[in-house]
């Protein structure tokens, strides 16, 4: 086990204290801006009192519009140094999705790139302000621009010269680590989406936990996930600054500038999901890098491939996978460190010390050493409540306390669990429950598979049947005949998919995750064309 960091009760403390103990180590980079944990520090308690001066109170919500950059990163602990609570918004996002959150989160203040690639957001910024009313303070990010309607931030950062010092150390000694200090919305892929409310402390010790299991010396990790997202700043930006480490920003993910930072910046740490690590050592540059830096590689939010992780192994054979959820705020369960391939490919470790993972609550404890249900965890890390939706915050969290975490999974006899799937993906087929990841587990055994994809569709005959999206290794190197035998000798016939689609590449979310619900859009798309043919 590596070293736990000090135990602190706010986030912005962990800027001040290697504020101190290492000043002129680099805390974030992004391109040629570097900024030191003295620099930091300066810069969180300078947008604090910019915070303070255009009246944001303990407990007001404080939007970002933004790529993964130090800017963002700042006034996340600036306004949790305060009491203020950050919502990160993605660039990525529809108008109507911006407008949403924004409706439900009312923030007071929104800090906002003008413009990100090819979009410019002047236009939308005053529909959201419109939107919002008169209370939304909107503030521009990045270079200045000309014919700026808003104010731009380092005019705004100098308005802080209004509040005086002790004004700042008044109001954030007034902050405990039990205040909130982060909403994530998730997805809401089954609905609206939801706002994850996050305290410091559950932030702090899921992260000093997860040092316990990822550590290198120094700890240098690129971030390019979006800033929304619970591994953005949970994950990779809070591990970091509690290890006292370095993060490197990419605003945008891109296969070559990720493996030019891994090697320029010399990074320890190299995160990411399977499909975004994949995509780098499948691309034809990846042998030329020199990633001899790298000591540790973990993923989450999906499963690995074999190849894939036999591929890592080849850099670092300290390896890692883990779970967790938005809500659990951190990783729950983890891979033992140098960690087999069965275990990396096929499970999600075991769960973390002093934390209460469970299947299904007392069936579980009533002594079946292995059992598939809903996975259940318990603690005083888990997210607050959902925002503004206590109907929501009490089907999540039981009267027990027990978090409802959505996700199938089997513990197996020596203690690790197997992830089966979303609770939500499972479907019935003929009276039988299929398992989405059990089938496209049954694919990627496929020597010319590289990714599976299963969904369901409405069937008249069996209510509901599967079909899966494939990509190929090669292209035009599988068809869905020989897939369909390959299946059938390892799963039960029920499920095997009714429509197998081999694809060029399938459909990613932001953070890399595959998107299901545009697979399920195309499969219904597909599962209309058939009936019409057919009638």
């Amino acid at each position: 086990m590596a070293r736990v960091p000090i135990k602190l009760e706010l986030l912005s403390d962990y800027a001040h204290y290697y504020a101190q103990h290492s000043p002129d180590v680099e805390a974030v980079v992004t391109g040629t801006a570097r900024c030191t944990y003295k620099d930091l520090a300066n810069r969180v308690d300078t947008s604090a009192r910019a915070l303070l001066a255009a009246g944001v109170r303990k407990g007001d919500r404080v939007a970002v519009l933004s790529v993964p950059h130090n800017d963002f990163f700042v006034i996340f602990l600036a306004a949790g140094s305060i009491g203020a609570i950050y919502v990160g918004l993605n660039p990525r996002h529809t108008l109507s999705e911006l407008q949403y959150v924004i409706a439900d989160a009312e923030p007071a203040i929104l800090l906002s790139r003008l413009q990100v690639g090819d979009r410019d957001y002047r236009g939308e910024l005053a529909e959201l302000g419109r939107t919002a009313g008169s209370n939304l303070q909107i503030v521009a990010l990045g270079d200045d621009e000309a014919g700026s309607p808003y104010p731009m931030l380092d005019e705004f950062l100098e308005s802080g010269v209004k509040t005086s010092r002790r004004s700042l150390r008044d109001r954030c000694d007034s902050v405990r680590g039990s205040d909130p200090t982060l909403i994530v919305y998730t997805s809401g892929s089954t609905g609206r989406p939801k706002g994850a409310v996050i305290s410091h402390y559950a932030l702090i010790k899921c992260n000093r936990s997860q040092h316990r299991y990822w550590n290198a010396s120094p700890i240098r990790m690129l971030n390019f996930l979006p800033i929304n997202h619970i591994g953005c700043v949970g994950d990779i930006a809070c591990f970091c600054l509690v290890g006292g480490g370095t993060i490197v920003f990419l605003e945008k993910f891109d296969v070559a500038d990720s493996l030019r930072l891994l090697q320029d910046e010399n990074v320890t740490i190299w995160a990411g999901v399977p499909t975004t690590l994949q995509m780098c050592v499948q691309d034809p540059a990846f042998g030329s890098f020199d990633l001899s830096s790298v000591q540790l590689i973990f993923w989450s939010g999906a499963a690995a491939s074999r190849d894939l992780v036999e591929a890592l192994r080849g850099i670092t054979a300290n390896l890692s996978t883990s779970y967790g959820t938005t809500e659990t705020v951190g990783s729950v369960t983890f891979t033992d460190p140098y960690s087999g391939t069965d275990a990396l490919a096929g499970t999600i470790g075991k769960p973390v010390r002093g934390y209460e993972v469970d299947i299904d609550g007392a069936a579980s404890r009533a002594g079946d050493d292995r059992q598939t249900g809903e996975l259940l965890v318990r603690g005083d890390f888990i997210m607050d409540r959902y925002w503004r939706r206590p109907d929501a915050t009490s089907h999540a969290i039981d009267k027990d306390g027990w978090l409802h975490t959505g996700d199938l999974a089997e513990r197996l006899p020596d203690g690790s669990y197997r992830l089966i799937g979303r609770l939500k993906e499972m479907f019935k087929s003929g009276g039988y429950n299929v398992y989405p990841r059990e089938v496209e587990i049954a694919l990627e055994s496929h020597p010319s598979v590289a990714l599976a994809a299963v969904v369901s569709v409405p069937d008249d005959l069996y209510q509901e049947v599967g079909v899966a999206f494939v990509e190929s290794r090669v292209p035009h190197a599988v068809n869905p005949a020989e897939l369909e035998e390959h299946c059938r000798k390892r799963i039960a016939n029920y499920k095997v998919p009714k429509l197998i689609v081999v694809v060029d590449s399938l459909p990613r979310l932001p953070i890399g995750k595959i998107d299901k619900e545009a697979l399920r859009k195309s499969a219904d798309r597909l599962r209309r064309l058939r009936l019409m043919e057919s009638s």
